[in-house]
């Protein structure tokens, strides 16, 4: 089972803000960040996800924060992924 399905069949597509992003995507014709069923599912884990990612992209590194989008965003496209 995939986590978008999970998530219609546990909360009956309704899940607070991100339940409404992934709502008004669909409506759009557009099929939401896959990253957004996670957080409509467990929103709990959004504020330490994004920390977590806060922490990678932003902190100490030997790669400069852009030189860490750019691999961000070849991977993503790479992934087929909308960012």
């Amino acid at each position: 089972m995939f986590l978008k399905d999970l998530l219609e069949a546990k909360r009956g597509g309704e899940a607070g803000r991100f339940g409404r992003v992934i709502a008004a995507s669909k409506n759009q014709g557009t099929e939401p960040p896959g990253i957004y069923y996670l957080f409509a599912a467990r929103p709990e884990a959004a504020p330490h996800l994004g920390g977590f990612m806060q922490e990678v992209m932003r902190g100490p590194s030997d790669l400069s924060p852009g030189q860490r989008e750019l691999i961000a965003a070849f991977v993503s496209a790479r992934n087929h992924c909308l960012f």
